[in-house]
């Protein structure tokens, strides 16, 4: 201990000196929004690089628990290939107006020669596929999980189409949100964050509500908001609802593991099993909305989305 206070009194110059440069570049930072934001791009270029070459080494010897998780995910995506149940029925004959050489004016009625690309749903044209979402694959190189806020990063970035905003999911469903974007690389803000904010519903009856996690238990989040008056069961499916614009309305996030109903408050505490597992987070999916622009535009100018503000 007594060398220990010689070394730093002989050098306590040099010590004050750095600590001061430290204070310095700080402040300098911190004050200014421009440095502020080189300096965070340049740091997250450069940290994603080591990450990236550490990513490469111990992957080599993660294969195997690679190759089951490709296995599980492939598994899961060709099963949405089979055939549903109604997929070889016909379609139903069709309305068509009166031909001109008729002169009684007589509807016609007419079976569709091919099968219709679309599904009518309360006169509503549902696609099969939704083109306003697609997918940029993803590898995770970094992966935060016990702190308060936690962050992922991903080894694409500006070049691969990435910008801040866009939302990202696993095979398991929700993850996060892209933060901040470098050429090549991308931290997103993880769903174990404390300011992390998921619009969703209870896939069962479409009751509205707000996934958050509590800072404690990387498997379980909170589901907010639910009255009292709403009938839960235990099992039930907990997906994105359609009030954000980040991710595509339906996206899996969880399942209802319990629920209390405390004396002092108007809302259920239920607790949801997430479906990610991020202490085994892999391969991600960025999702792109193309509509985000505009309907934040027109939500802004309502007054329904306030100026610079952010949707769940």
């Amino acid at each position: 201990m007594r060398n220990l206070f010689l070394f730093l009194f002989r050098f306590r110059g040099a010590l004050v000196f750095g600590l001061l440069e430290i204070i310095s570049l700080y402040l300098f930072i911190t004050s200014n929004s421009y440095q502020r934001a080189a300096f965070f791009n340049s740091a997250n270029t450069y940290a994603g690089t080591v990450l990236a070459r550490r990513t490469q080494i111990l992957d080599y010897f993660h294969l195997a628990e690679m190759n089951q998780q490709l296995a599980a995910e492939n598994a899961a995506l060709r099963q949405q290939l089979y055939p549903a149940d109604s997929a070889h029925r016909e379609a139903d004959s069709v309305a068509l107006p009166p031909a001109r050489t008729d002169s009684l004016k007589r509807v016609r009625y007419q079976r569709p020669a091919a099968k219709p690309d679309t599904l009518l749903l309360g006169q509503q044209r549902v696609p099969a596929r939704d083109p306003s979402y697609p997918l940029i694959p993803a590898r995770v190189i970094n992966n935060m999980l016990h702190n308060v806020d936690n962050y992922l990063t991903l080894n694409v970035g500006r070049a691969d189409g990435v910008v801040p905003g866009k939302g990202v999911v696993a095979a398991g469903g929700v993850v996060g949100r892209v933060k901040v974007v470098s050429e090549h690389y991308a931290t997103v803000t993880s769903l174990l964050h404390s300011q992390t904010r998921i619009a969703s519903k209870i896939k069962r009856d479409g009751t509205f509500g707000t996934i958050k996690w509590q800072g404690d238990d990387p498997t379980h989040a909170l589901l907010d908001n639910v009255l009292r008056e709403t009938k839960l069961v235990k099992g039930d499916t907990v997906v994105t609802s359609s009030y954000n614009s980040v991710f595509p309305e339906g996206i899996f996030i969880g399942t209802i593991d319990s629920f209390v109903k405390e004396p002092d408050k108007n809302f259920w505490t239920i607790r949801v099993k997430l479906g990610v597992n991020f202490a085994n987070l892999t391969y991600v999916y960025i999702v792109t909305n193309r509509n985000k622009p505009e309907r934040d535009t027109v939500e802004t100018h309502t007054g329904i989305l306030p100026k610079g503000g952010a949707r769940p």
